[in-house]
């Protein structure tokens, strides 16, 4: 088991923050820091739910930077609260101050990087505007992140903004297309292809509330109030759904060595254009020679995983939650 050094950027909504839990319990994992920026939440309320989450679990050693309030659109961010709740935590009101100095160290990530240099996963579960802009103003230093995950797209599916963008490519598309374009190397993207598929059911989220009642665990205590208001959205708008897709979780899970996920290296592209199509994310799947060019790069889109194998991850590292690794 090779241990992974993490950056995460998240704009912690209800399953940011079990992804979160998920990486700081998973022993592979080693999340060496945060950034919080808007999305499902402003940017204020994400990096107080980041620093509500280290204060429940206990863990005060993790940097933690400010990133964008705004998307390189240039538009005011639209929130959801039907689906994340006003807070980002579904029904749990986190009432935390945030230290200031943390609303604009967003360039203390250079240190961090350099650290690592070589040794470090960069992984993106929110709007992509803050990791674009760390490609456009420190180039040279992205290229000595080893690897990137990115959340985002739906290629073969419907989108979840609209019948064809998903929301982290559709919040912010000019940034998309710079790490689409830019990337220095082959980014794993992990699109709704696969992560509407990554359901925990209510039998599996009562299972685990059970055992965290029985050891009184806060921690645990706080993952299913939040995965049931998840719950509940996708009940109105996906009726007949068995359980709540977790996205981010998923793309944490896909680090794992133990991961069964299978990548397609095609040639991607992100709509700008205002219209119907904008954000929409584009694939070339078909079985022609996968040709990169100036308009489309090559990168892994994971097109299909083993979901025995996912839930199975998922339920043995939140169970052993009372084993704090930090």
């Amino acid at each position: 088991m090779k241990m992974k050094n993490v950056l995460i950027f998240s704009d912690f909504g209800i399953d940011d923050v079990v992804a979160v839990i998920f990486a700081l319990f998973a022993k592979e994992i080693n999340t060496v820091g945060i950034v919080a920026d808007y999305g499902n939440v402003s940017k204020e309320d994400a990096l107080r739910n980041a620093a509500f989450l280290q204060e429940i679990i206990g863990v005060k050693n993790i940097p933690t930077f400010g990133g964008a309030e705004l998307p390189l659109t240039g538009e005011k961010p639209i929130y959801y609260p039907e689906v994340h709740g006003f807070e980002g935590l579904g029904p749990i009101d986190p009432s935390l101050e945030v230290n200031p100095d943390l609303f604009e160290n967003f360039n203390e990530i250079k240190d961090l990087i350099e650290q690592y240099e070589d040794n470090l996963i960069i992984v993106n579960i929110g709007r992509l505007s803050s990791l674009a802009t760390a490609f456009i103003l420190y180039p040279n230093l992205m290229k000595k992140v080893s690897d990137f995950y990115i959340m985002g797209g739906a290629f073969n599916v419907p989108g979840n903004v609209t019948p064809i963008a998903e929301a982290n490519f559709y919040g912010d598309p000019y940034a998309a297309k710079i790490l689409i374009n830019e990337a220095p190397k082959k980014i794993h993207i992990i699109p709704l292809d696969v992560t509407m598929s990554a359901i925990i059911t209510p039998a599996i989220l009562e299972s685990l509330q059970t055992l965290y009642e029985s050891t009184q665990n806060k921690i645990g205590l706080i993952v299913k109030p939040m995965v049931d208001y998840y719950y509940s959205f996708y009940q109105k708008t996906n009726p007949g759904i068995s359980g709540s897709p977790l996205h981010d979780v998923f793309t944490l899970w896909a680090l794992l060595d133990e991961a069964d996920v299978v990548y397609k290296e095609v040639p991607v592209q992100v709509v700008v254009d205002q219209g119907i199509a904008f954000g929409e994310s584009i694939g070339d799947f078909r079985k022609a020679p996968d040709l990169e060019s100036k308009d489309y790069r090559i990168h892994k889109v994971a097109i299909q995983f083993n979901y025995a194998t996912f839930i199975k991850s998922f339920y043995d590292i939140m169970k052993n939650m009372n084993n704090n690794k930090h």
